[in-house]
């Protein structure tokens, strides 16, 4: 399936983490989405193989995604190895986004860290020729990055995308993940949720709106009118 945009998330549940909002944006402005997972997320304390799989569906249909796979790659070892990007540009070669998201590049999780290393390698080697991997050359016009980290850092965003009306089935998607988000965490004061709420919030105030998610580029980001500022 050709896409628009392609969202790569180390792990089933880091998508709706770091951009569930601009995921549901996009989407509802007619373009074609689609998340590659890197891993299948497993294991954790409270999950499964079979309890992430439907976690991760149960999601998908909330966002309402027509498109979503999985790279297969093991979940605390991900690795920006040839083998890795040799799948992945294949991918991107067959789903010809112009649009490519990734995780924030500094970050405490190893496999957040490798993931976007191994997007931006996969993005150039997918315009290679005389090459056995599937599909024709393409070159993606752009990565941006979401915010989705370990860290207790401030991100410094190139621009923060308005998702307040769309923050309710964000937070829908995400508690689909329970086995990740509630189960264990209920002693917790705040609430992992309620932090993620809080969050949303700052950058919405940021802006001068309700709810807002922070994203990143390394390039300049090209503007033909000043019509959706805000």
């Amino acid at each position: 399936m050709v896409l628009d945009v392609l969202v790569i998330a180390p792990h089933p549940d880091d998508a709706e983490l770091g951009m569930g909002g601009g995921i549901l944006r996009l989407l509802d402005s007619g373009l074609k989405v689609g998340i590659l997972d890197l891993t299948d997320g497993e294991p954790t304390p409270h999950g499964s193989v079979e309890i992430r799989a439907a976690e991760t569906e149960a999601a998908t249909k909330v966002l309402g995604l027509s498109w979503r796979q999985n790279l297969g790659l093991p979940n605390r070892s991900v690795e920006a190895s040839l083998e890795a990007r040799k799948k992945l540009a294949g991918i991107i070669r067959l789903t010809r986004p112009k649009w490519m998201f990734a995780p924030f590049w500094i970050d405490a999780h190893p496999d957040h860290v490798a993931a976007t290393e191994l997007v931006e390698a996969a993005r150039f080697w997918a315009k290679l020729s005389k090459t056995d991997m599937p599909g024709e050359p393409f070159h993606p016009q752009r990565i941006y990055h979401y915010y989705c980290v370990h860290l207790k850092m401030h991100a410094n965003p190139a621009f923060v995308l308005d998702i307040s009306q769309y923050w309710e089935k964000k937070l829908e998607s995400i508690r689909c993940y329970h086995s990740q988000f509630i189960k264990g965490r209920e002693h917790m004061d705040p609430m992992f949720l309620d932090q993620l709420r809080d969050d949303a919030a700052y950058w919405g105030r940021s802006i001068g709106v309700k709810y807002g998610e922070p994203f990143i580029s390394r390039e300049p980001i090209g503007m033909i009118d000043f019509e959706s500022l805000i």
